[in-house]
């Protein structure tokens, strides 16, 4: 189904005559904002040749995320392009039911994909397949209460607050912080002790008396 509110958009038609059935709608929202949904399972060959083709040119992936709509309804995956050599942006979309949260990674087209596809997991449980590094960006990789941005997830979390606090104390510190904030925290101080700059920071240092 085409609204035709969106026909203006030089994208369209061409998506529709490429490929067929697999541009399932478009619309027009906020104005002028063109969205067009597609076929999940073709997700990367479509974004392939709007990225490549060169009367799309939509070289600049400038986010990535996920909307939740809840009641049972499948999650949209987002993709706002933009051709710089074209000045025209382009928003796509596609719909996956809950019982099979999995599509094809686009990190090989735009690297810029690499860490919005690892904040959509995290926070959505949607698996990106082919993701060199697909782990979790924002919650710890031992957070066990799922996905929060999901609209089934609870306000104050699945666990009870005291359950929360007793995790909280059992996870090790290393599930929080680099080994680089790791080696820092355990250094005793951060100044040079050779090139005489503790010395310096001492004499700076206001008396007690």
């Amino acid at each position: 189904m085409a609204h035709e509110s969106g026909s203006h958009h030089p994208s369209i038609p061409a998506l529709e005559g490429r490929f067929g059935e697999a541009v399932q709608f478009h619309e027009t929202t906020a104005g002028d904002q063109v969205s067009v949904v597609v076929d999940a399972a073709r997700i990367r060959e479509i974004l392939e040749w709007l990225k490549t083709e060169p009367s799309q040119h939509y070289e600049f992936l400038s986010d990535l995320t996920a909307v939740d709509f809840g009641g049972g309804r499948p999650l949209q995956v987002v993709y706002q392009l933009w051709s710089l050599a074209h000045r025209r942006s382009l928003r796509v979309k596609a719909e996956l039911p809950l019982d099979a949260l999995e599509i094809d990674s686009v990190e090989p087209l735009w690297k810029t994909a690499d860490w919005l596809e690892r904040e959509v997991y995290d926070l959505f449980g949607i698996e990106f397949r082919g993701h060199p590094d697909l782990r979790r960006i924002l919650m710890p990789e031992a957070y066990a209460e799922g996905h929060p941005l999901r609209k089934d997830f609870p306000l104050r979390g699945r666990f009870s607050r005291a359950e929360q606090t007793r995790r909280a104390l059992r996870q090790d510190v290393e599930d929080f912080y680099i080994p680089l904030e790791m080696e820092l925290g355990r250094e005793p101080q951060l100044v040079n002790l050779s090139s005489g700059d503790s010395e310096a920071a001492s004499a700076d240092a206001p008396s007690e008396d």
